[in-house]
């Protein structure tokens, strides 16, 4: 359970943080290559195409990292037994 909610966390905070690196990346397209802005075309470029792109690639990138992240740890024993004394 708690991996599916970590890989879920990791969608979301995926999505979000590759929505917000989209919309830098299709503002940079736009500036690079003078992309028209007749009609708004440039804005719909960024918010339909390099957002919703970031985003998907974001989210999958992000549940893919936690749910790994996740995997690991329960894989890793985070209680040990304590140390046995040798009394002499």
């Amino acid at each position: 359970m708690k991996i599916a909610l970590l890989a879920l966390l990791g969608l979301v905070l995926g999505a979000l943080g590759g929505a917000a690196l989209g919309i830098g990346a299709g503002l940079a397209w736009v500036e690079i290559f003078k992309t028209s802005s007749f009609e708004g075309y440039s804005g719909m470029l960024v918010f339909f195409t390099f957002m919703p792109l970031g985003a998907a690639i974001g989210g999958l990138g992000g549940a893919a990292l936690f749910g790994v992240i996740a995997l690991r740890d329960a894989e890793i024993a985070i209680e040990r037994e304590p140390l046995r004394r040798h009394d002499t």
